[in-house]
């Protein structure tokens, strides 16, 4: 009698616990720049499966490592999530800003839903900050047919972010240093950022890390389309004093064989102050995939200084693979911010 009354209560102990005890987690991280250069073989191999990348910020910031981090990541197997650090400080700011992120991953394929990361509200108001996030939550969503969800720590989840909000869009929380997060004015998260001082192998110094629950993933992991407004879209810089194209590419999204090929530059290391640049602003990003690439494939994207002896030593790699992979007519011949594959079997 004693076992089955045992029985019993531990049977609705069960029955009653959350759905999120559960769950399946995924292991995650998220990088920006800050990681530089980033192994993701040895990431793989560590066991995360999910990463968040960096893609853009404000209105005409890419992430200078956004393509080479989305490339890699994907060669590698692991599933991804792109976010964009919003600075809006108005509704039509905000759109604009929605409109911008959407143009710099349009061509990619995440697996993970949009997150939206506003942390930093300069003076606005509790209703200005909401009206902000709603706008470019709703202005993302619309342009690129993905779901959608919030970045945010634990307090501003409970002070910040309204329950309107937490009512349509799911919760990426971050919060240190405790098993169980907050979660404010949503009832359940989605995504748990539990360190901002972890290490995983193939990266140096520390990065953020996370667990996900299973519905952070997309029902539809189709390419996103270069929104309407925004293709062949053309923009002009003039040159600064102290500009390299590599420079230049990476505040656009672009390349530097881009903008050179557009301009007609035939040394790329040779540009001067005053010169008018046309620079496609389209950002279509040639998306890498595993079953192309085998898992140790990496993108490098080239550095001031480096030569093709300099990385095929790096990498171990003979030239010639390099040559091959990427078709170089001149292996004399690369320049910083280009992109080269390298097949590392």
């Amino acid at each position: 009698m004693k076992k089955i009354f045992c029985f019993s209560i531990i049977l609705i102990m069960i029955l009653f616990l959350p759905i999120s005890c559960f769950a399946v987690n995924y292991r995650g991280m998220d990088v920006s720049d800050w990681q530089g250069y980033i192994n993701y073989s040895e990431v793989k191999n560590s066991g995360i499966e999910i990463v968040y990348i960096k893609a853009s910020q404000g209105d005409s910031i890419v992430d200078s490592h956004f393509r080479t981090n989305y490339e890699n990541a994907k060669a590698n197997g692991l599933k991804v999530g792109l976010y964009h650090f919003l600075t809006a400080t108005s509704v039509a700011d905000a759109e604009s800003q929605a409109e911008y992120f959407a143009s710099v991953i349009s061509g990619t394929s995440p697996d993970c839903k949009l997150a939206m990361d506003f942390e930093v509200f300069e003076d606005l108001n509790k209703e200005e900050i909401n009206a902000i996030s709603f706008a470019f939550l709703q202005k993302v969503q619309a342009l690129t047919g993905k779901e959608v969800i919030v970045y945010s720590d634990a307090s501003n989840a409970r002070d910040t972010f309204n329950r309107e909000l937490a009512s349509k869009y799911p919760l990426w929380v971050a919060q240190y240093e405790v098993n169980s997060p907050e979660t404010g004015n949503w009832n359940s998260y989605e995504g748990f950022q539990y360190s901002d001082m972890g290490t995983v192998p193939g990266i140096r110094g520390f990065v953020d890390l996370d667990t996900f629950t299973e519905s952070i993933f997309l029902g539809s992991t189709e390419n996103i389309s270069t929104p309407e407004n925004t293709k062949n879209e053309i923009t002009t810089y003039i040159v600064q004093r102290g500009n390299t194209l590599s420079q230049i590419a990476t505040r656009y999204g672009t390349t530097v064989r881009e903008i050179a090929g557009l301009n007609g530059i035939s040394n790329p290391n040779l540009i001067y102050v005053g010169q008018v640049l046309k620079i496609d602003t389209t950002h279509d990003i040639s998306v890498v995939t595993s079953d192309k690439y085998e898992t140790n494939h990496i993108v490098y994207t080239i550095q001031y200084g480096d030569t093709l002896t300099s990385i095929s030593q790096k990498y171990d790699v003979p030239i010639r693979c390099i040559v091959q992979l990427n078709d170089i007519t001149n292996p004399n011949l690369i320049y910083a911010g280009e992109r080269l594959r390298i097949d590392l079997n």
